[in-house]
């Protein structure tokens, strides 16, 4: 093969041929700064094994010079163009001509585990481009060893052909000849901790977490966070994050050992690295000690000479024997857009979107629609305004919490979101131009509104918004996933995400919200008034449409319904004469409200019936906010005279999120429950007291509570005893991953969670059953 192109002698003449990142980085380590060593495998390589590939496939047959043009808006299609380039490559053979030197290279390491980051070029004109489009591409782990490198490369340059990277390509009319991959190889050994640096004229911003920084990639964990004045380098602020875990290196060669061990185990997708729990004592403390934090803001001082005002810099501390040294492992010169961050709230829905606000001071008069694309700004968001968000491009409100009914809806529709942002609607204005970072919590102000800023403004919107979106083409092909004992179920209340989820790699519908749901044919009316005005009978035909759609798509997979559970001051819109409007956190919900009128419930039980009248059996029905016995066994009664249970498949369980479940359960099993779905948002706040509406008590309403943990391991030990399934359909899981270790630990059969969080849940799923597994194996053998 062609030389490799170590860091310390790339040249400018090289640029093309290794990529921005190495090249970046190259110029860093000639000037004297402590960068990781590494060495990088040219772009030439990737166009000789794509020209060495002998497919008979149309798809393939005249790769590298391909040009791709792909009816992009044809998801199935793109999918399946996409997962073919990527087989035809993974499955090809890397030969040792190039494999050896690569291996003998990184054998002067003496190092057990490798690290390929993606470095790209891409020829084009388009200006700014460079700079951001390897967020497209991730880095890629691998034992120090022949076969796991050639493995390891493959699985790199199959990146450039995923379904949003060549949405992405087409987009900006890219052809495969203008991309320039090449590979940069570098060691990977155990660290102290890791992060980044990211700093601007108005402030700096420095992430850290314990361990490697692929916590962070991965959003395992939520990183202590700590802000810089420019200049002085005085810390202004730190928030500590959430450290469950930590990512190390199986390098027992090294002499470094990772303390603690035994909850560890090796990873499914990265054979060298090891996830490990932190004590409960460490996952209190911060991850930099003051002497490596004060190393990082002297390192960033000093690059400001060599990169400007503007940068982000990644960083890892290594664990050596007596102390830990700082390395620079990643570098980015400046922004894609010039910006500035004036705002932060709580990121409600990750993501990253550039648009015109639309400001609504008075969220009691909703307009009849919004424009396609905005980003609403609104002091907060009920259910009823579901219809009107489906075509807004980000939500900002100013009141909320993580579990409040605007960060659910953006979660389930994929709308990037920010919520709890003081005074939002005053320090906005309609028409400004807003970059939303709802994976930071942040809103920036763009400067400049010319069209170049546009332009730049929608590479953007295309590139981060296939990170976390629904409503992007999602794999259909799941075979390369791990097998999972643990079912993984999804929340779920539109038809119209149907399509895109019914392919995911779920076991059926965990949470399906009627109360969002049935907003899509209500029109603006309360269920009471369709009946009282003689119009039952198309209301009930219209629900029962509704639920078979889910049914149809999801069969023989289970569907569990939850009926209706509405408080008054949820949906102002839709508020009845029959009803009192008691404003207090928790009003007449779930099955109370039922006992005082039943008539729509009533209609619900009807509408299940017909769905299984229509051939459909799994459609299960899932009671909301239980408090008592006697309201579970009024709710069976009917049922039961709706003869729903003459279907010998249909289940009713009920929700797990009143406290006196704790102590209830067996006179609730005894009564006819089936099985529990735990809703750890109500179940929080009951526990704790605190509203989940409340965006200022952030801090207080932690799911992650000790409270909060201890009553969700009673409620699956007690399902256990009680021999009947337990779920989790709460926000928890989806927000701390971190939570699924115990929750498989403990038993849980199954998770249901948003469709933007289904892929991580899984991952994370396999991670923890992996991790029983092994500890299993590691007692036997002791």
């Amino acid at each position: 093969m062609n030389k490799l192109y170590w860091l310390d002698q790339i040249k400018l003449q090289d640029r093309a041929k290794v990529g921005d990142k190495a090249f970046y980085l190259s110029k860093i380590i000639q000037r004297g700064y402590p960068v990781m060593p590494g060495f990088v495998v040219s772009t030439e390589i990737l166009r000789q094994f794509l020209e060495n590939l002998n497919s008979s496939e149309s798809l393939v047959a005249d790769l590298p010079h391909s040009s791709l043009h792909l009816d992009v808006t044809n998801w199935r299609q793109l999918q399946q163009v996409a997962s073919r380039l990527r087989q035809e490559i993974l499955t090809a053979t890397v030969t040792q001509e190039w494999v050896s030197p690569i291996f003998q290279a990184a054998r002067e390491w003496q190092t057990s585990c490798l690290i390929l980051r993606p470095s790209l070029a891409v020829s084009t004109a388009t200006p700014g481009i460079n700079n951001n489009i390897s967020g497209l591409l991730e880095s890629v782990f691998c034992r120090c060893e022949p076969e796991a490198i050639a493995l390891a490369l493959k699985r790199t340059w199959s990146q450039i052909f995923r379904a949003r990277s060549l949405l992405y390509w087409q987009h900006l009319g890219i052809n495969l000849q203008q991309i320039n991959l090449a590979v940069l190889v570098q060691p990977v050994e155990n660290a102290i901790a890791s992060g980044s640096l990211t700093t601007n004229a108005s402030g700096w911003e420095i992430e850290a977490t314990l361990g490697l920084g692929i916590a962070i990639a991965l959003g395992e964990v939520q990183p202590d966070v700590y802000y810089i004045q420019p200049g002085s380098g005085v810390v202004l602020e730190q928030q500590l994050g959430n450290k469950m875990l930590a990512y190390g290196v199986d390098d027992a060669a090294s002499g470094v050992f990772l303390q603690p061990m035994p909850n560890s185990a090796l990873t499914p997708d990265h054979t060298c690295l090891i996830t490990y729990m932190l004590p409960e004592a460490q996952q209190k403390q911060y991850s930099l000690q003051e002497e490596y934090l004060q190393q990082i803001i002297a390192l960033g001082t000093q690059l400001i000479s060599e990169l400007g005002k503007t940068f982000t810099i990644k960083w890892t501390i290594t664990q050596q024997t007596t102390s830990g040294k700082l390395y620079i492992t990643q570098v980015s010169p400046s922004k894609l857009i010039s910006h500035t961050h004036f705002m932060k709230g709580l990121g409600a829905a990750g993501g990253r979107v550039v648009a015109t606000a639309l400001v609504i001071i008075n969220p009691q008069q909703k307009p009849e629609q919004l424009p396609k694309g905005v980003i609403l700004v609104v002091p907060t968001i009920t259910p009823d305004w579901l219809p009107l968000l489906q075509q807004v491009g980000g939500i900002i409100t100013e009141q909320g919490g993580l579990t409040s009914h605007a960060a659910i809806l953006a979660r389930e529709l994929g709308i990037t979101a920010v919520v709890n942002a003081t005074s939002a609607t005053t320090l906005i204005q309609t028409g400004e131009r807003l970059l939303l970072d709802g994976d930071r919590g942040e809103v920036y102000r763009i400067k400049g509104d010319s069209k170049e800023e546009m332009e730049k403004g929608k590479e953007e919107n295309l590139l981060f918004s296939h990170h976390s979106n629904p409503k992007a083409p999602h794999p259909a092909v799941t075979s390369h996933l791990p097998m999972i004992a643990t079912q993984l179920l999804v929340n779920l209340s539109q038809s119209t995400l149907i399509e895109q989820v019914q392919n995911m790699p779920v076991d059926g519908v965990g949470l399906l919200r009627s109360e969002l749901m049935v907003l899509n044919i209500l029109n603006g009316q309360h269920p009471n008034s369709w009946i009282l005005s003689g119009r039952q009978a198309e209301l009930l035909e219209l629900w029962s449409e509704q639920i078979m759609q889910f049914a149809r798509a999801f069969a023989p997979r289970p569907v569990f319904y939850r009926s209706l559970d509405w408080r008054s001051q949820d949906l102002p819109s839709l508020r009845d004469s029959l009803e009192s409007s008691p404003q207090s956190m928790l009003g007449e919900r779930g099955t109370f409200s039922y006992l005082r009128n039943s008539a729509v419930f009533d209609l619900e039980l009807q509408a299940l019936a017909s769905v299984q009248q229509a051939g459909y059996n799994n459609v299960n029905l899932l009671l909301p906010f239980v408090r008592t016995v006697e309201e579970f066994v009024f709710c069976r009664r009917k049922v039961e005279q709706a003869l729903l249970t003459e279907v010998s498949q249909f289940q009713l369980w009920m929700m797990a999120e009143v406290p006196s479940v704790l102590f209830l359960l067996p006179e609730y099993v005894k009564a006819g429950a089936a099985g529990i779905s735990i809703g750890t948002n109500d179940l929080t706040q009951l526990l704790l007291g605190v509203d989940r509406e409340q965006g200022q008590l952030a801090k207080v309403f932690n799911e992650r509570h000790p409270a909060v943990m201890s009553a969700i391991a009673q409620l699956i030990q007690m399902a256990k005893s009680a021999d009947i399934p337990c779920s989790i359909c709460g926000q928890a899981p989806a927000l701390y991953p971190e939570i699924i270790d115990k929750l498989v630990e403990w038993g849980i059969t199954s998770i249901s969670v948003e469709p933007e969080a289904v892929e991580r849940t899984y991952e994370a799923i396999a991670r923890a059953e992996q991790r029983i597994i092994l500890a299993a194996a590691r007692r036997k053998l002791h």
